[in-house]
């Protein structure tokens, strides 16, 4: 079964804030294209008849790759529409892929339910699909206008809109700055504390129009891009699942077994190079202790000590890899 595949962002969209380089390199854009999916296939070096989850299947494209070699998949994903695609795109594989709707912060109880003690790999590709973002009524996107949602569970109870509309202008504020890394933070949140005392914020082009006058347009990218990355976060405790996520499955691998994760910012990115380093290291050092202390969670060997990125003939096929950033690791005993 497929782990949670969210690909990099790609923004679509038809009205005035689309910009023309914007809207060429969208016409560009396939689904169904894994990022890295042949360096993945590579470092994850899956074994016949081994099970390898795929915590965020997504469209199935990275399970269809590891099917290929002969190993099974599990393939999770939080999203319905996700797992019913990856159901369709992956029929012709029979019983040798199983479908699980979870986040994979949770798949202990799916492993367990299913009668799985350990794996021979585990994948999470880390993202939003350009499905989810091209479907208007999920939120996602800056440039097609719907409603303010964001969750890749519709079954969340939290949305950006209750986000936007609720915290405090200090929430905002932190918010935008921690996860968005977004430098024009208060004066974002500011203004948006200001305009929904007129009229609640409902829609996502609303919400763009309004960061872009405090922002204003620079180059190519949206100017709303870090905010609504910073509340897309917020409303499904992306950082929170992953780390918790990357504990469960690392316990789950049996010797031998890797680890990959495809990470499309730094925020990801350093908490995946923390625990991946961390439970790599054999000794540990501090400056008050006599001597050198074993690590209690050292269980892992780096297969990548740098990021493997995506070359240029890829991104200039796939606009949606550029960011992206490969760290795998093995199990020892």
């Amino acid at each position: 079964m497929n782990a949670l595949l969210f690909e990099r962002p790609v923004w679509f969209a038809t009205g005035p804030l689309v910009l023309e380089e914007e809207a060429q390199e969208m016409e560009d854009v396939t689904y169904h294209r894994p990022v890295l999916a042949a360096e993945v296939v590579e470092l994850l070096a899956p074994r016949p008849g081994s099970l390898v989850v795929d915590a965020t299947c997504g469209d199935g494209g990275h399970s269809e790759a590891i099917l290929g070699t002969g190993a099974d998949v599990l393939a999770l994903d939080q999203d319905p529409e996700a797992i019913q695609h990856a159901t369709d795109r992956l029929a012709r594989f029979g019983r040798r892929v199983t479908f699980r709707r979870a986040n994979f912060r949770h798949v202990d109880k799916v492993l367990d339910q299913i009668g799985i003690a350990t794996i021979g790999g585990a994948l999470l590709d880390l993202g939003v699909s350009s499905r989810q973002l091209e479907n208007a009524q999920r939120g996602f996107s800056m440039m097609r206008n719907g409603p303010l949602d964001m969750r890749m569970d519709p079954q969340n109870v939290v949305t950006a809109a209750s986000i936007v509309n609720n915290y405090t202008g200090e929430e905002l504020t932190r918010l935008f700055r921690d996860l968005g890394e977004e430098p024009a933070a208060r004066r974002i949140a500011s203004l948006i504390v200001k305009e929904r005392k007129s009229a609640p914020f409902e829609e996502t082009l609303s919400l763009a129009r309004t960061i872009e006058k405090v922002v204003g347009r620079h180059g190519r990218r949206h100017p709303a891009t870090q905010v609504f990355q910073a509340l897309r976060i917020e409303v499904n405790d992306e950082l929170g699942a992953l780390a918790g996520g990357l504990r469960i499955l690392t316990d789950r691998l049996e010797p031998g077994a890797r680890i990959a994760v495809i990470a499309f910012h730094s925020l990801e990115d350093r908490i995946v190079k923390n625990f991946l380093r961390d439970r790599s290291r054999e000794w540990l050092d501090r400056p008050e202790w006599p001597a050198q202390r074993r690590n209690p969670e050292y269980d892992l060997k780096l297969i990548t000590p740098k990021p493997v990125e995506p070359g240029e003939e890829e991104q200039r096929a796939n606009p949606r890899s550029r960011s992206a950033k490969l760290r795998v690791a093995e199990k020892i005993e």
